[in-house]
């Protein structure tokens, strides 16, 4: 049997990862219900550094920059009208930065994001955020979709721990670890770190 291939090599469709210079960074669902909420992530500190490694960067080069805000279920999980459904303090927006609302995983599902993203103008994107599983993969395969360019930053995403079908748990690390492996199959470049991007 021949060493497994992703199917960018296959299709020889791939692309490099993105810079900051001529992508927009998107970051999603960076709110408190994933640290102090019922959805709490094993991770989040650590993607939060990340996260506000990449935002101090792409503030500096004056990229493109959108948050996405879940709004979630009223007295629930990520309150939208609650503390929990607030950004974290370390990844929010500043003034005159796009926010995107979403009431779905998928970020462009009943939003303007494809719209927003058309008017900034670039083809490529930078993306981390919560959870991995959930909203980032999700928004990430559909990006495909509308014909963008995707870069996923590992260490700036996280996730939590599943319970299985079986009755058993499935780690956030080993989650986290094969999707990220599905994304970079065909649908985004994943790179290690913020500090991996030019």
């Amino acid at each position: 049997m021949s060493t497994p291939q992703t199917l960018f090599a296959l299709t020889g469709r791939g692309h490099a990862a993105a810079s900051l210079n001529n992508a927009t960074l998107l970051i999603i669902d960076a709110q408190e219900e994933y640290r102090s909420g019922a959805l709490q992530l094993p991770g989040l500190a650590t993607a939060l550094e990340e996260i506000a490694q990449l935002l101090a960067a792409a503030r500096k080069q004056g990229s493109a920059i959108v948050h996405v805000k879940h709004l979630g279920i009223p007295d629930g999980l990520l309150d939208p009208r609650g503390p929990r459904g607030l950004h974290l303090p370390e990844a929010a927006p500043l003034p005159g930065e796009i926010i995107v609302e979403k009431r779905m995983p998928n970020a462009f599902n009943g939003t303007d994001l494809h719209e927003r993203l058309q008017t900034l103008g670039h083809l490529d994107l930078i993306v981390c955020g919560f959870m991995t599983h959930s909203s980032v993969s999700t928004t990430v395969r559909a990006t495909k979709d509308y014909g963008y360019r995707c870069t996923v930053v590992d260490a700036a995403c996280a996730t939590r721990d599943l319970p299985t079908l079986d009755g058993q748990v499935i780690s956030a690390a080993d989650i986290q670890r094969a999707e990220m492996i599905a994304l970079a199959d065909n649908f985004a470049v994943v790179v290690p770190r913020a500090s991996s991007l030019a």
